[in-house]
């Protein structure tokens, strides 16, 4: 019975095109046409880390038809109960706790894993998933490190799995023209790229040593990491600013600008990256740095520029985040889902608005309605074979710029880069780097 619904999942559902986002008819909830669909065609997928980014994909996926939520996995009781009456609620039927999702992986019926949990649990959990055969909807960034991401790679080529990494504005209509007028030469020859993102994130103090909460499996949250001792000032979400377990502001939300760039710029691999930043703006715990400018330069004569202040959040070109493309010819911006393009005298040569409500500054869930086109991508990739808008390959590209910016800044050194495969040239200081030390009997293999 399952291998003939798993069958059915990747020969089948003609339909799904005329139901996906947008096609649902007036009087026909999500429940309706799955019960019209039936279960065979039914992707069923458990949730890894719902507390913050997992409880709004939660929300995202329950809504998508054909698609079920048949597990909930995290490490925070508190965070899963609420997840699972929010899921309960919006396809009515309540999908099952499994703290440990290891065990959610034992599960025959489950097709799909969605990581949401922090970033050092990112590349070990796809790994695991994997090798388990589900396929593996993988928050950005895809790994905590460069030796984690080309795991990764290879995991997905050696067992056939689909991995999409959550880079959603691969996915979004008014991104997607924006990049093609870009690469067609609305603006000439771009060769330069600038992005950026901003906020006013508060100090988090000085932590504290106390117990472990009652509802908290610390130890399962740690997972590959090196134990360090709980403190009161790390979870849930300051976790980002301590390398042990997060990658900083550069890979927090630096790796979706970088992204766009490396897409618009039709370029891969760079041939030296620099960096300057620091904790600048409070004396306290957070490591990574608070400000921060990556710079990477490309064989083919173009640069990307990225500039990350946590800590004050004065717009650049009017938006708290965003990119822009410079060509011989003009430029263009790309504010959320919308876009401008410049001739060279700033004057305005088009303008293409959004229609859907973004917040920049939403932590968890800033544009729900267009994040569910990425979504849909990623199920029909396992359904239909379709192409992934951010397959597993691009989202460890993006990912290792980012990577490589933190890591000059780490070693103080302006790196050279192998621009065919991304590699550190001669630098035995910033390949400390590029692996990093596991917990003894936690370490991700093939």
């Amino acid at each position: 019975m399952e291998k003939s619904r798993r069958a059915f999942i990747k020969n089948t559902v003609k339909g799904t095109a005329a139901i996906a986002l947008g096609g649902i008819l007036p009087g026909f909830s999500a429940k309706s046409y799955a019960s019209i669909m039936g279960a065979n065609d039914r992707v069923k997928v458990g949730m890894m880390g719902v507390n913050s980014r997992g409880y709004a994909l939660a929300s995202n996926y329950a809504r998508i038809p054909g698609c079920e939520i048949i597990s909930v996995s995290d490490v925070d009781s508190r965070a899963a109960e609420k997840c699972i009456a929010k899921v309960n609620q919006i396809q009515q039927k309540r999908p099952v706790a499994v703290p440990d999702f290891r065990k959610a992986l034992e599960n025959k019926e489950l097709d799909a894993l969605v990581v949401a949990a922090p970033d050092h649990w990112h590349a070990p959990a796809a790994i695991l998933a994997a090798k388990a055969g589900k396929h593996v909807y993988l928050e950005k960034p895809c790994s905590h490190n460069p030796h984690e991401g080309e795991l990764l790679v290879r995991v997905a080529e050696k067992y056939k799995t689909v991995i999409q990494m959550g880079n959603q504005r691969r996915s979004w209509p008014n991104v997607i023209a924006a990049i093609r007028e870009v690469q067609a030469g609305a603006i000439g020859r771009a060769y330069f790229a600038k992005g950026w993102y901003t906020n006013n994130r508060e100090s988090i103090g000085e932590g504290k040593e106390v117990a472990v909460p009652s509802w908290l499996n610390y130890d399962l949250w740690q997972g590959p990491a090196p134990r360090k001792a709980f403190k009161d000032n790390l979870i849930h979400y300051n976790w980002h600013w301590f390398w042990n377990w997060g990658t900083g502001e550069a890979l927090n939300n630096g790796t979706h600008m970088i992204d766009l760039m490396r897409w618009g710029l039709d370029v891969t691999y760079p041939e030296r990256v620099s960096s300057a930043g620091g904790r600048y703006r409070y004396k306290d715990d957070w490591e990574t740095p608070d400000t921060q400018v990556i710079t990477l330069e490309f064989p083919n004569n173009t640069s990307i520029l990225w500039e990350g202040r946590s800590c004050n959040g004065r717009p650049v070109e009017g938006s708290s985040v965003g990119v822009i493309f410079y060509g011989d010819t003009g430029s263009l911006i790309i504010d959320g889902n919308a876009y401008t393009i410049y001739d060279l005298k700033n004057k305005v040569v088009k303008e293409v608005k959004n229609e859907q409500t973004i917040d920049a500054r939403n932590l968890s869930n800033p544009a729900e309605d267009l994040d569910a086109l990425h979504l849909q991508n990623f199920l029909d990739g396992i359904r239909k074979g379709t192409a992934l808008n951010a397959d597993i390959l691009g989202g460890h590209q993006s990912t290792l710029l980012c990577q490589l910016g933190n890591i000059a800044l780490r070693s103080g050194n302006t790196l050279h880069i192998d621009p065919a495969n991304g590699h550190i040239k001669n630098d035995a200081a910033a390949m400390k780097f590029w692996q990093r030390e596991y917990q003894a009997g936690w370490e991700p293999r093939l």
